[in-house]
C-alpha cells in the first residue's frame, strides 16, 4: 500500500510539473491608446499661404501653430482574432489623404485579422504601409520631420496580407492592395496592386528589411507598371548610439506596353545618440533623384535632385512627453524653391514639436 500510495504521490508531482509548463493560452486583450502631437515650422523662404513644399505631408504649414496628428486607436488581440481601428485628424490627415473620399480621411487604420495557422495570420483593410521605417507617429522617428522617401512613399494602404512569422528572426508577408497608398482606387483602374516583406532579426539590436511593391496607379487606359524596392536596416551599435541605412529604388513604365523605364532612387542615413533616457540626438543626411518627375514633378530640366541635412535635439521630461527641436536644409540641383518671387535652390527651416501618448 505504502508503495502504490509514493507512486501516486510521484504521478501527482509530475503532473502538476507538466501542468506548470505547459503554455497557457494568452488571454484576450484590449488596448487603448492615444497620440497627439503639436508643431511649429518657420519655413525661411516665408510662403504666403503658409503651405510648405507640396512634397511635404508632415509638418507642412508655415508660420502656425498646428496638430500634425491625433490619434485615438483600440487594440484587441486574442488567440485567433485580432483587429485595430484608429481614427485621427491633424494637417498629416488634411494633406495626406486629400485623394480619398471624405468619409476615411481620419481613419488611420482599422482592419481585421484572423490566425489561421502556427505564426500565420491574414488581415484585411485599412492597414499601416509595409514600406519603410517610418510612421506618422512621430515619437515613434528618429527625427522630428519625415525623411523624403516617407514622404513620398505609402503611409498606409488598403487591402489583404497574409504574413507568416516561422520564428523570433523572420518575418514573410504578401499584400493584395488597391493602390500605391490607396483606400479609393483610381477612377477607370482595375488593376490591383501587389507588395511583398521580408524582415530579418539577426540579434536584438540589428533589423534588416525588404519590402517591394507592383502595380499600375494610373487609369487602365494609360497603364504604367510600377515596380518599388525599399531596403533598410536598424542598427543598435552600443546602448546609446543606433543607426538607420536604407535605400528606396523604383521604375515605371515611361509609356503603356513599352519597355522603357523612369527611374528614381533615393539613399538615407540617420544617426542618433542617446546621452540619457530623457536627452538625444539625431543627425540624417538623405538624397532624392526623380528626374522624370514620377513622384515629384517639377518641370525643371533635372527634375527633383535634392539633397537633405537636419539635426534635432530630443528631450522627454517624462516618458509620455516628447518635446523636439529640428533645423534642416534642402539643397537641389534646379530652382524649384521660391522666396516671395525668387526661385531658389535651397530651403531651410526649423521645427518644433510637443507629443503627448498614453
Amino acid at each position: 500500500m505504502k508503495k502504490h500510495i509514493l507512486t501516486a504521490i510521484a504521478l501527482t508531482g509530475a503532473m502538476a510539473t507538466m501542468a506548470q509548463e505547459a503554455p497557457e493560452k494568452a488571454k484576450p486583450k484590449l488596448t487603448v491608446s492615444g497620440y497627439a502631437e503639436a508643431y511649429y515650422v518657420f519655413d525661411f523662404d516665408k510662403p504666403g499661404n503658409h503651405t510648405r513644399p507640396g512634397f511635404l505631408y508632415n509638418h507642412n504649414r508655415h508660420n502656425e501653430l498646428n496638430i500634425n496628428l491625433a490619434l485615438l486607436k483600440v487594440n484587441y488581440v486574442a488567440d485567433r482574432v485580432r483587429g485595430n481601428v484608429g481614427i485621427m485628424a491633424g494637417t498629416y490627415a488634411q494633406y495626406n489623404l486629400a485623394a480619398e473620399q471624405e468619409l476615411v480621411r481620419h481613419i488611420y487604420e482599422a482592419n481585421a485579422g484572423v490566425r489561421i495557422g502556427k505564426g500565420l495570420w491574414v488581415d484585411a483593410g485599412i492597414l499601416p504601409s509595409h514600406i519603410g521605417f517610418e510612421t506618422a507617429i512621430g515619437k515613434d522617428n528618429f527625427t522630428l520631420t519625415r525623411s523624403l522617401m516617407a514622404e513620398n512613399s505609402p503611409y498606409y494602404e488598403a487591402g489583404a496580407k497574409i504574413t507568416w512569422t516561422p520564428n523570433d528572426k523572420w518575418l514573410f508577408a504578401a499584400m493584395y492592395l488597391n493602390g500605391w497608398q490607396r483606400i479609393k482606387r483610381p477612377d477607370a483602374n482595375q488593376t490591383p496592386g501587389f507588395g511583398t516583406q521580408i524582415t530579418f532579426k539577426p540579434s536584438s539590436g540589428v533589423t534588416l528589411n525588404w519590402s517591394t511593391f507592383g502595380g499600375n496607379d494610373k487609369p487602365d487606359s494609360v497603364r504604367r507598371m510600377r515596380y518599388f524596392n525599399d531596403l533598410y536596416g536598424t542598427f543598435a551599435l552600443t546602448s546609446k548610439l543606433s543607426l538607420i541605412a536604407g535605400i528606396d529604388v523604383g521604375v515605371e513604365q515611361k509609356e503603356e506596353g513599352k519597355s522603357g523605364m523612369n527611374t528614381w532612387f533615393a539613399p538615407i542615413l540617420i544617426a542618433r545618440y542617446a546621452f540619457s533616457d530623457k536627452i538625444a540626438m539625431a543627425g540624417r543626411y538623405e538624397y532624392y533623384n526623380d528626374k522624370a518627375g514620377v513622384i515629384i514633378a517639377t518641370g525643371t530640366p533635372n527634375g527633383f535632385r535634392s539633397s537633405g541635412y537636419s539635426l534635432n535635439l530630443d528631450v522627454s521630461p517624462v516618458s509620455q512627453v516628447m518635446f523636439r527641436l529640428e533645423g534642416k536644409l534642402y539643397n537641389s540641383k534646379d530652382d524649384i524653391f521660391t522666396k516671395g518671387e525668387l526661385p531658389r535652390k535651397e530651403n531651410f527651416s526649423i521645427a518644433t514639436s510637443l507629443a503627448f501618448s498614453f
